[in-house]
């Protein structure tokens, strides 16, 4: 074998990972040392992830947009893993409610169909008034871009190019890469305005994350330090296990879909692969959950999961997932289409942050700041910056709101559904666009008002 630089098969990922790697140590010495970055409260990694995003556009440094996607897909999926192995501690009662992952999810397809509606107003309205050529079901790639991501933004913008919206693949993919500076940009002010109001203290809540105890690190029963192996060897290795097996189940779901229905696998397999850290994350709980059973019929007596490094796994994953995702972003061509792409753009972050301002106060009133930031970073841009903003209010997802990314975006994909037909008839006419519009709205206010009314039941 060819162990040279001309093997670039063998040297093209190292070197990309270490090009990352050095633009986020970089990027901490900067937090640190530069008085006005320091006091931005930017997180490292957006800070790094924007430094790439900018040296990749000048030409300065060669970053491959399919190694950045692939970075970004696959560490999600080790992030969720690693934080679903973790040994659950008890929730206060404050936060128990066994509604909340619907609730979650209600609040989720809720803001696509908001986004939806304001985008229809929006495109239609430009169609109608100063700009007669434009695609009037446009709009509908306002929660594909911002709610959805790239991907179905990229998805849905390509079937309405062949439905007569010209540019239309290039109009989602650069919406979903607004959606992402959004969730980046007024995320960040959003956290400084709280902390300038003395609401939170970031330094602070970093602080105590630092102030470890022997009992943190080293619970009850837990398998040895280092032994004849290291114990973090153990965690990630069962992260890349775990890893493995979600692979193995989705890759056996959407065989048995293609044999027996191939038209429906052409719709589900995509989603089932997108949202893999969804099924990751339930295989890493059902293998915790094992560590019970061979306990109780004394198969094993000894602890596995280590919380604290699985926090750390968790932490690494989702820093280089944050860099890779901003550093791939991408605003496409725009020729003629730059008026509803601002207007969208920015109309779009500022209804949905006050949309959720609203609903995440009656959701998560125990924890309001910590839902309304990973929900609103997730709603503009992807589950990655939901992450990134939660982090720097809850660095040790104390709070249940990753979970609650988590099983909002699994109910959110059953609620979901009925969007998907949507999308698709509303390019058929004006009258089936209307018709769309007035399903949304319906639909939007069935979920909210079941967001507002069912309350769970309590525990006697």
């Amino acid at each position: 074998m060819d162990f040279s630089a001309t093997n670039t098969a063998l040297w093209n990922g190292m070197i990309q990972l270490g090009i990352l790697s050095a633009i986020l140590l970089a990027a901490n010495v900067l937090r640190r040392k530069v008085g006005f970055i320091r006091k931005s409260l930017m997180p490292t990694s957006v800070l790094a992830g924007f430094m790439a995003l900018i040296l990749r556009a000048l030409g300065i440094i060669k970053l491959d947009a399919l190694f950045l996607d692939s970075v970004t897909y696959h560490t999600i999926a080790i992030g969720f893993i690693a934080l679903s192995l973790r040994i659950p501690k008890k929730k206060s009662e404050s936060y128990e409610t066994s509604l909340t992952g619907a609730k979650s999810g209600a609040l989720i397809v809720s803001t696509y169909l908001m986004q939806g509606i304001l985008g229809i107003i929006i495109s239609a309205g430009l169609a109608l008034t100063v700009m007669p050529g434009l695609f009037k079901a446009a709009g509908i790639l306002l929660p594909m871009g911002y709610g959805q991501g790239p991907g179905q933004a990229n998805n849905v913008g390509a079937t309405y190019e062949q439905l007569g919206f010209m540019g239309g693949q290039s109009f989602g993919l650069s919406l979903a890469a607004a959606g992402f500076l959004c969730a980046c940009i007024v995320g960040v002010i959003y956290i400084n305005i709280l902390q300038r109001k003395k609401i939170i203290d970031v330094q602070a809540i970093h602080e105590n994350v630092e102030a470890m105890t022997i009992e943190d690190f080293q619970s009850k029963n837990e398998i040895p330090v280092s032994q004849s192996v290291d114990r973090l060897s153990i965690q990630i290795a069962m992260v890349v296990m775990i890893y493995l097996v979600t692979y193995l189940v989705s890759l056996g779901i959407t065989r048995l879909l293609d044999l027996a229905a191939p038209g429906f696998s052409a719709t589900v397999s995509p989603v089932i692969w997108g949202f893999n850290f969804i099924i990751g994350a339930l295989m890493a709980m059902l293998f915790r959950q094992s560590f019970n059973w061979f306990t109780r019929i004394k198969w094993m007596n000894r602890q596995y999961p280590n919380n604290y490094l699985l926090n750390r796994i968790s932490g690494f994953a989702f820093d280089y997932m944050i860099i890779a995702g901003i550093a791939a972003i991408e605003i496409k061509d725009l020729s003629g289409l730059w008026i509803p792409f601002l207007i969208m753009a920015v109309l779009g972050g500022w209804v949905t942050l006050v949309y959720l301002q609203w609903l995440c106060k009656k959701l998560y009133p125990s924890y309001y700041h910590e839902g309304l930031l990973s929900m609103y970073g997730m709603l503009t841009g992807t589950i990655s910056s939901g992450v990134m903003l939660l982090r720097e209010l809850d660095p040790n997802y104390k709070t249940p709101a990753a979970n609650n990314l988590l099983a909002g975006s699994s109910y959110g994909i059953l609620l979901g559904a009925p969007l998907l037909v949507l999308i698709g008839m509303a390019p058929k006419s004006d009258l089936m666009l209307l018709i769309v519009f007035i399903a949304l709205i319906i639909y939007m206010t069935i979920l909210i008002l079941f967001m507002l009314k069912v309350q769970p039941r309590r525990k006697k």
